[in-house]
């Protein structure tokens, strides 16, 4: 388990695996959230966790097609990782980790580590010291969720033991400050958190009997709660995405209703149809046929990428939905490429990265897909 002392020496170079094969392999999900990334030179990584590793390939030059990886960075008893990108294109990766305790039970802690650039070592693993003392409310810690701010602050979410959640924020120049507790009840798994173009941040929690959401007023602000929605998301499928200046819309998978929702505060909750397997979704805004349009993607129920498009902003309009390549371990992952062209990943079943871009043609047309 990483800890607070010594700095240790990344995974890379000698001690870099340049591929792993067998069960670890096979048995590798993507990172929670966005796992699909652009870089400050303009090159796309993918991040996944395998049992006792976090995996990442990365594209050879802006726009591919080649790939490195995976490259292999050992993370024992990691069980959940998440990945947050700042404005500066740092890479913020965040894991929930547990060991056996000296006396029973689990130790759960998180740890955090920062990849600068493109296909660079990452800052060694830094724990994150749990925000409960007594070791049978540590170990019902839940999943973490990130986003950067404004000034390049890294801010964490996590589900309490009580069921609220806690939040805490690193400084750009890598000072944690404390714990705090910003309330919520019967907060349920994995939280939706992103930062606008502004900088504010936003969380969004699922609990039992409606969705929570708390808002930065201003950027580097406290945060308060904003309404809630009435509303009962499938457990870590709801994501954000700023589809108007410094203006979310949250999307989900409804576990009340069936099929994914898009909910923009103040003007309400809209059906998009589809036919999700229940996991996570994944956003992106992309140029189709010249227009502004949110990209959707999800595991469908047949457990084949499902992509879907509507102009931005206009989501009552319903969505086409249309099933492509073949089946994928957890959620694909929407990105732009650095020639803009809308890239769809996914995890195979054998662990491998799997790739499909936009090709310039009318329509959503997507090209063969491709093995990284």
């Amino acid at each position: 388990m990483p800890s607070s002392g010594a700095p240790r020496r990344a995974a890379h170079g000698s001690a870099r695996v340049p591929r792993l094969a067998g069960p670890s392999l096979a048995a590798a999900r993507p990172a929670a959230g966005r796992w699909l990334l652009r870089g400050k030179d303009d090159r796309l990584t993918a991040y996944a966790l395998a049992p006792g590793a976090v995996l990442r390939w990365t594209e050879t030059r802006p726009g591919g097609p080649e790939w490195s990886g995976p490259d292999v960075f050992p993370l024992p008893g990691a069980d959940h990782l998440t990945v947050a990108q700042g404005s500066d294109g740092y890479a913020h990766l965040v894991a929930r980790c547990s060991r056996p305790g000296p006396e029973g039970g689990a130790e759960v802690d998180l740890v955090h580590a920062t990849q600068f650039q493109s296909g660079r070592p990452l800052v060694a693993w830094r724990r994150v010291d749990n925000p409960h003392e007594e070791p049978e409310l540590a170990a019902q810690l839940g999943v973490p969720t990130a986003a950067v701010g404004a000034d390049g602050a890294l801010h964490v979410f996590v589900r309490n033991a009580g069921g609220g959640v806690f939040a805490l924020r690193q400084g750009a120049t890598g000072e944690w400050a404390q714990w705090e507790d910003i309330r919520g009840w019967r907060v349920l798994g994995a939280m939706a958190a992103v930062a606008t173009g502004a900088g504010r941040v936003e969380l969004l929690a699922p609990a039992e009997t409606s969705v929570l959401r708390w808002c930065q007023p201003t950027p580097r602000g406290a945060f308060e709660r904003a309404e809630d929605v009435p509303a009962v998301p499938h457990d870590g499928s709801a994501v954000a995405l700023e589809t108007g200046p410094d203006r979310l819309t949250y999307y989900w998978s409804d576990a009340e209703r069936g099929g994914l929702v898009a909910h923009r505060p103040g003007e309400g909750t809209f059906a998009l149809g589809g036919t999700p397997g229940g996991g996570p979704l994944s956003v992106v805004r992309a140029e189709v046929d010249g227009h502004d349009c949110t990209v959707l993607a999800h595991r469908g129920a047949d457990g084949r990428p499902t992509l879907g498009a509507c102009v931005t902003g206009a989501e009552a309009g319903g969505v086409w939905w249309t099933a492509t390549g073949e089946a994928c371990v957890g959620h694909p992952a929407l990105a732009a490429d650095a020639f803009g062209r809308l890239v769809l990943a996914a995890l195979g079943t054998d662990g491998t990265l799997r790739v499909t871009r936009q090709r310039p043609e009318r329509g959503l047309a997507l090209e063969a897909w491709q093995r990284a």
